[in-house]
């Protein structure tokens, strides 16, 4: 499903957008922690944005399955390659994130 391919990429621009961010903020935190913290709240908010695509495309697969079955193997296959790069990514900007509130 084409949505489902231009939902992936927004959200992979989303986790990517949420790691610049948060890499800023950790560069600037001992000379500027006003900035530092603005930064990190947009990187928390990048990732509230990808929590609520990937809720969408959760959504449009349940309903697909409602509707036709399960998706053709190598839709599903594509899929969950994507959505464990994007488990991988998301994981490694919380952490940083975890680490700037430490």
């Amino acid at each position: 499903m084409k949505i489902i391919e231009w939902l992936s990429e927004r959200i992979e621009d989303e986790i990517e957008d949420a790691k610049v961010y948060a890499e800023k903020a950790m560069m600037c935190k001992q000379e500027r922690q006003k900035l530092a913290d603005t930064l990190m709240k947009i990187s928390e908010e990048e990732m509230r944005h990808m929590a609520m695509l990937h809720n969408e495309v959760v959504d449009i697969i349940e309903e697909y399955r409602k509707k036709e079955g399960e998706p053709p193997a190598e839709m599903t296959a594509v899929y969950e390659y994507l959505h464990r790069k994007q488990i991988e990514k998301s994981a490694e900007v919380k952490a940083m994130q975890t680490q700037y509130r430490s």
